[in-house]
């Protein structure tokens, strides 16, 4: 864990060394999201491979960028690529850009995600806010000796989903739904017994990523906001049907303009 604080902050300071101002508030863009690059002023972006330590995705659509961005004229920094599990990482090197955030004092965290949908009530396309998450990784990023500069040994997990910037969105858009999301290795979809499975569990949404780095980000003492997006029905079995990354991706790009607006909406709010 002291290698994790002395790396991070090595990588935090090539950032600040790089860009005239640092952002409080982060966005970490899901598969398919990085569309939303195209709704922002950028500013700076720095590729991953030049940050000192920092992992990268491998997944087509993810650009592997750190951006400096404004929305609604609020300063933020834009993880425009997420590594995953199943890529081969760790789930303490793939939550290492959270520790980098939180080495440049970032205090508030915006994820998106893409998710497969358990609930028979979501349809594909849909938005939903996570409110809580059961975590079936193999791996937890917290595990072995604790650096108390990070956080606690044992961080409370009560609040992981911040109830307060829920409440933010849910004032401006009443309509959207609350989910659980459910953490699945991959990289292989699962099965329709597996969907089952995860549904009897309580689960509303099912993906391969986001939970290592909430857990961290609270770790860190952030709060967190995350957007998944219903991109294929998963329950029940007879609605199963076969599902492609493609087609993941066009369920997220034509939820793009809604995710932007809820977005500006939060960040009109807070800042």
């Amino acid at each position: 864990m002291n290698e994790i604080f002395k790396k991070a902050a090595e990588a935090a300071e090539y950032i600040q060394s790089k860009i005239d101002q640092v952002p409080s508030i982060a966005i970490s863009l899901g598969t398919g999201s990085s569309i939303l690059l195209d709704k922002v002023k950028l500013i700076d972006r720095i590729s991953y491979s030049d940050i000192p330590h920092f992992p990268h995705s491998t997944v087509a659509t993810h650009v592997n960028e750190l951006l400096v961005a404004e929305i609604e004229s609020v300063l933020i920094f834009i993880l425009a690529g997420r590594m995953h599990y199943y890529e081969g990482w760790s789930t303490k090197e793939l939550t290492f850009p959270i520790r980098v955030l939180q080495a440049l004092k970032v205090n508030r965290l915006l994820m998106s995600n893409a998710a497969g949908a358990l609930n028979p009530n979501y349809h594909a396309g849909e938005i939903i806010l996570l409110k809580d998450h059961i975590n079936l990784l193999p791996e937890h990023p917290l595990r072995g000796p604790n650096d108390e500069r990070l956080g606690l040994r044992f961080p409370d997990m009560s609040e992981a989903y911040s109830s307060n910037l829920r409440k933010l969105i849910k004032a401006e858009s009443p309509e959207i739904k609350e989910g659980i999301y459910i953490a699945y290795q991959g990289p292989s979809l699962e099965t329709p017994a597996e969907y089952k499975m995860l549904h009897t569990l309580g689960a509303d949404l099912v993906g391969m990523s986001t939970v290592p780095e909430v857990i961290v980000a609270n770790h860190a003492g952030m709060e967190v906001l995350v957007f998944s997006i219903a991109t294929n029905i998963c329950y029940p079995p007879e609605a199963i049907t076969e599902t492609t990354l493609e087609e993941v991706v066009e369920v997220v790009n034509q939820s793009a303009p809604k995710l932007v607006e809820l977005v500006e909406s939060l960040l009109r709010k807070i800042n």
